[in-house]
């Protein structure tokens, strides 16, 4: 069987779980990068006027760097990012939505300094259309990510 873990981490968090969880797998990895980065102004969820705020209430694409040419060769993808209004951020839909999921597995992870997963996977849904299975899980370290990952089939 072979994995992928792909993320998208805004301030390195979600990085960090997300690299040693592949690395105990044995598993590829590939970050999604926005296309224009986010400043700390960008992440000021208290500020209405930031743009995480401005993206997530105009629904608004977000472009990503890159995609994964060969998404087809993997039957498990774990997709990781900060939980942003109980979902993944746009960016990672956006990024999502450029890409083929017939037939994958898809596991979603997710890190948070005080929110909790939401409907997450159900939100991430339509954007990996073909996916076998879409889950969500809230983690706060590598080791939560395994622990929940011994539990899939």
């Amino acid at each position: 069987m072979k994995t992928l873990v792909t993320y998208f981490s805004a301030e390195g968090t979600t990085k960090k779980v997300a690299e040693e969880f592949a690395k105990s797998l044995g598993a590829d990895v590939f970050e999604i990068v926005p296309e224009k980065p986010y400043t700390a102004a960008d992440l000021n969820w208290r500020n209405p006027l930031a743009r995480c705020n401005r993206e997530f209430i105009g629904k608004k694409d977000v472009p990503a760097r890159g995609r994964i040419e060969n998404l087809s060769e993997y039957d498990v993808v774990f997709i990781g990012f900060p939980i942003w209004y109980g979902s993944a951020p746009n960016v990672v839909n956006t990024f999502c939505g450029a890409h083929r999921w017939d037939g994958i597995r898809v596991h979603a992870f997710a890190t948070s300094g005080g929110s909790g997963i939401g409907r997450s996977a159900e939100k991430l849904a339509p954007f990996v259309k073909g996916a076998v299975s879409v889950d969500a899980v809230l983690v706060r370290t590598a080791d939560d990510l395994a622990a929940w990952a011994g539990t899939l089939s």
